[in-house]
């Protein structure tokens, strides 16, 4: 049995929608069981509605929430009775706790997991999201939001922790790493692009292939594609917005001609693109995963990410074993 905490406060639809969504993957995997952080009274009421089995759920008691507005230097220590931080501590605390599932503030949540859950040697936490990419393969973005400016050893040290995950979650032996810039050559990219494009160069434990380019970012040239936090968001929102325009595209052309064809390749398209459902942002660097969900996550998307940290704790993935730190 896999045990994992789900936050249900900080999301935008709120919190019966996380617990409906911890009932899905419940239904759905029979070797998981849950801590539900959160008002006690609510997850009772939700758990009652959707028929969610006592026997494979625990209430971790926190009605204080973070929200969107809060200063992460100050609610690291004025909101420790939060939902987010009671279940971080958690987590820290019990072996039987794999990892954890939060809809909660970006910017709260990595120091957060770096104060809870940090190693014995602390390093700086990248936000990792792993999207499709040709052939059925998939690529790591990493950063995407965790950091904005990034030294070049910093960005050398999230292409080893975004090569480590592609290791140990997707079994891929020596992944290839790119590093995102305005041009191919060797000569683009700002100062941080060209000194990083040395470090991973001369880098003998990561297998470097060189620049991409934006517009290869998803085309399975490379396993991690390393960039600072501010671009790697943009890169994720961008992505995610023209997959949704493209699919509500062929949407309405398939319904406006009737044609089951059109519609049966926009199912084929969702399962594939729709990157709502697809997961979270994978924090990396801290001892236990914890994964960061849209803060409009629906309850499909937190059964799909839950799915994510069942396949983590299947493949034995392991998140504190790096021995460098910036």
């Amino acid at each position: 049995m896999t045990k994992i905490l789900i936050d249900t406060l900080g999301s935008d639809l709120g919190a019966e929608e996380i617990i409906k969504g911890a009932g899905k993957a419940l239904e759905r995997h029979p070797e998981l069981s849950v801590v539900l952080s959160g008002d006690t009274e609510t997850i009772q009421k939700a758990c009652s509605a959707n028929g969610i089995p006592s026997d494979r759920t625990e209430i971790l008691d926190a009605k204080e929430e973070i929200t969107n507005y809060d200063s992460p230097a100050e609610v690291l220590f004025t909101k420790s009775g939060s939902s987010m931080m009671k279940g971080l501590s958690e987590v820290a605390m019990r072996e039987d706790i794999f990892g954890m599932i939060s809809c909660g503030n970006t910017g709260v949540l990595l120091p957060a997991a770096m104060k809870y859950l940090s190693g014995d040697i602390r390093v700086r936490p990248a936000l990792a999201a792993v999207l499709p990419a040709e052939n059925g393969s998939f690529t790591c973005l990493v950063d995407t939001g965790a950091t904005i400016d990034c030294t070049p050893q910093m960005l050398h040290h999230f292409a080893h922790l975004g090569s480590d995950l592609m290791k140990e979650m997707y079994g891929v032996d020596d992944p290839k790493v790119g590093l995102l810039s305005n041009g191919a050559e060797e000569t683009k990219g700002n100062k941080a692009v060209k000194e990083t494009h040395i470090l991973l160069k001369n880098d003998e434990n990561i297998n470097f292939v060189g620049n991409i380019e934006g517009n290869k970012a998803l085309s399975g040239a490379c396993d991690v594609l390393v960039c600072d936090g501010f671009a790697g968001n943009q890169v994720l929102k961008v992505t995610e917005g023209t997959a949704k325009r493209i699919l509500t595209d062929i949407y309405k052309i398939g319904k406006r001609t009737g044609s089951t064809d059109i519609m049966n390749l926009f199912g084929q398209l969702m399962k594939i693109y729709d990157i709502g459902s697809l997961g979270g942002g994978i924090v990396l660097g801290v001892r236990k995963p914890v994964i960061k969900a849209h803060g409009n996550s629906n309850s499909e998307g937190i059964a799909n990410i839950t799915k994510m940290l069942l396949n983590m704790a299947e493949n034995k993935a392991v998140f504190d074993k790096r021995d460098n730190k910036i």
